[in-house]
């Protein structure tokens, strides 16, 4: 994939106005404020090819699931989340295995992902001001690590949450508190983001990839 095709797909929101439903905020008494990501609403954008994403049925729960080879493409929604409200974002994701070989994710060929998962602030009409913070399960970068996206520098962050095969065929939870983590990555205090994606995406080592997403939700309690 050429650099600006890449980059695009790390900012899916290039060009869109910031005007957006606002996403409905669910809170019973005495209870957490939740905004559930509804699974079955997503909006494909192709870059290269076509991941396979479908609903399937998991352990008895329904689940998405996004098959890669040799492609990318991102299944996206355009939500103002009010993250003053509700700053945590939860979900899981499973995966069968890593990539093969020495894969350096901080280059343009390296540049793949079996799993990610990202929130993006839209610039709107100033698109070159879009930014997006991707959480992803790595093939080569340690657990924990953060770098700028090889195609979409500065503005498209990416930090690797799970890395390698140890974890691999197990579900793993994860909790971020999107406010603080961009804040640590960008320097900017923000009070909303625009949209969410997921994307398994093969398309620069041409490898095969499947992956496994569930319970997508923002919350007002970690």
């Amino acid at each position: 994939m050429n650099l600006s095709s890449k980059a695009i797909a790390a900012l899916f929101c290039l060009g869109l106005t910031p005007i957006y439903g606002i996403a409905r905020i669910i809170a019973a008494e005495n209870e957490a404020a939740t905004v559930p990501i509804d699974m079955m609403r997503w909006e494909e954008r192709i870059f290269k090819g076509s991941t396979r994403y479908r609903s399937v049925t998991l352990e008895d729960e329904q689940v998405l699931r996004a098959e890669a080879h040799g492609s990318a493409s991102a299944l996206y929604q355009e939500h103002r989340i009010n993250l003053q409200q509700t700053p945590y974002l939860h979900w899981r994701w499973l995966i069968d295995d890593t990539l093969e070989g020495s894969v350096n994710e901080q280059t343009k060929a390296g540049d793949d992902y079996v799993a990610r998962l990202y929130v993006i602030q839209s610039g709107g009409l100033a698109f070159w001001r879009s930014k997006a913070l991707n959480y992803v399960w790595t093939t080569g970068q340690a657990e924990g690590s953060r770098w700028n996206n090889a195609f979409g520098g500065g503005n498209v962050k990416m930090w690797s949450l799970n890395s390698g095969d140890e974890q691999a065929g197990l579900w793993q939870s994860h909790t971020r508190d999107i406010r603080a983590d961009w804040l640590e990555v960008f320097g900017e205090d923000i009070d909303h983001i625009d949209g969410i994606a997921v994307m398994t995406d093969t398309d620069n080592t041409g490898q095969f990839a499947t992956a496994w997403y569930a319970d997508i939700v923002f919350s007002s309690e970690p």
